[in-house]
């Protein structure tokens, strides 16, 4: 059977078991989505199986104008075109849903039909090359959807009044800091700021811009909504005075820098929002920092992001501490995406635990600063050793020696330090050192 015709066929296959397929989808969103569990399955129908037709009508209606532009030697690229009817659907459901759920119900969905539309090509003999076009243009229609809904809701990062929006911006800064928690006693009085004597984590006197701020909080923030912190940065803008080798650069100064415009633009879709539909954003020491309903996708090489697990107000600063060691980690070894510091493993860890890293270097590096220009030569051969994976030659190139002269340098560098390059556990320290230095700097 030829290959062109396996999309169609699949498609029709899908919409013959529109019925089922539409089963499949609600039980998954209301598994995953308390909003969706909450709403009979009955009135979810409807919805969810006009969604699954005009998806799998897209990618039925690019399958023949693909297979047209190739019978006429022309080829403009699939029609991302979604029915304006479903668009108004779409916005009428975000007036009885939460924004994030229904974003995140796409997502769902088009992951089951993914995976449907893969058993069935797989059972009419397509392959991979086959599948990869529909995934694009899935992933298209559920992006369009995606900005409908959120335009719909009027996101905004500013409104008519500049002190509202220092406010607000502060108001999500502290939460992200844990200068903000709430009193949960049945006497409490809601939200509370750091500073306030003798409650919370900081003792002193509790500032009149504090409590406008914990009011804030309290009035603005659903405190018992899991929002994933994150802290981002474009891949050519570095904060003042960042650890991590790269030049300086005047940083983000708020909601109008372009660079701020440009991140909060690129994660958009999945912003958190407060009440008054505010994206939940701010700056915290010139990186672009708040709370996402859920992990971006298709960022590609637009952004360095790090990312938090889901927490509640209460767990907000300890998943945004992760969240920064994640972008810091990450930017220090030159990696663009979205990352959770679990993600980069070891190098996650060196940003997160520098007392281990300057104990390592006094163990490993220190004896060869007693050597000045001399230990620095060595240093400098170890480490790209270690960046050209052990492999000596090509080490040697990328100093401009030849290898003799290279492994002459690390036989003097493992006499130095006492380290054995050979050995796994030497090794790991001497590439720990060597990185805690690169990422922050000489130690005192």
């Amino acid at each position: 059977m030829e290959t062109s015709t396996t999309v169609p066929e699949s498609a029709a296959a899908l919409h013959a078991g529109i019925d089922a397929l539409t089963d499949e989808v609600i039980d998954g969103l209301r598994a995953q989505l308390p909003s969706y569990a909450a709403v009979s399955a009955g009135r979810l129908r409807p919805r969810v199986m006009a969604s699954l037709r005009n998806g799998l009508s897209l990618v039925q209606r690019w399958a023949e104008e693909r297979r047209s532009a190739r019978d006429t030697g022309r080829d403009d690229g699939p029609a991302y075109g979604i029915p304006a009817p479903h668009l108004d659907e779409v916005t009428a459901l975000a007036r009885s849903l939460p924004v994030e759920d229904i974003i995140s119900a796409y997502r769902i969905g088009t992951d089951i039909v993914w995976r449907r539309f893969g058993e069935e090509m797989t059972a009419r003999g397509g392959t991979a090359e086959d599948l990869l076009p529909i995934a694009e243009t899935l992933r298209a229609w559920v992006d369009a959807n995606t900005l409908r809904i959120v335009r719909s809701c009027r996101v905004g990062l500013q409104g008519d009044d500049p002190a509202a929006d220092r406010r607000h911006a502060a108001m999500v800064r502290a939460l992200l800091l844990g200068e903000v928690w709430w009193d949960k006693s049945p006497a409490g009085s809601g939200a509370r700021c750091a500073g306030f004597t003798g409650e919370g984590p900081a003792d002193g006197n509790r500032t009149e811009r504090q409590a406008d701020d914990a009011e804030a909080a309290d009035g603005s923030y659903e405190h018992s909504a899991l929002r994933l912190p994150f802290r981002a940065r474009l891949p050519d803008v570095f904060p003042p005075g960042d650890p991590d080798g790269a030049p300086a650069a005047p940083g983000h100064t708020g909601p109008g820098d372009r660079a701020f415009r440009r991140t909060v633009d690129l994660l958009r879709p999945w912003l958190a929002l407060d009440e008054a539909g505010r994206p939940l954003v701010t700056t915290v020491d010139g990186d672009v920092a708040g709370l996402l309903v859920g992990r971006p996708a298709g960022l590609c090489r637009s952004l360095i992001l790090g990312l938090g697990a889901p927490a509640p107000a209460s767990g907000l600063a300890t998943e945004f501490t992760r969240a920064t060691q994640a972008l810091r980690a990450a930017a220090g070894f030159g990696l663009v995406g979205a990352f959770t510091r679990e993600e980069l493993g070891l190098r996650a860890t060196v940003v997160a635990l520098p007392a281990v890293g300057e104990q390592l270097v006094r163990l490993r590096l220190a004896p060869l600063a007693e050597r000045g220009e001399d230990g620095a030569q060595l240093e400098e051969a170890a480490a790209a050793y270690l960046r050209q994976g052990l492999r000596l030659e090509a080490a040697a190139r990328t100093l401009y020696v030849h290898p003799n002269t290279l492994r002459n340098r690390l036989r003097r560098f493992e006499e130095i330090t006492g380290t054995n390059l050979r050995d796994p556990a030497d090794l790991a320290e001497v590439w720990w050192a060597l990185t805690h230095r690169r990422l922050q700097g000489p130690t005192s």
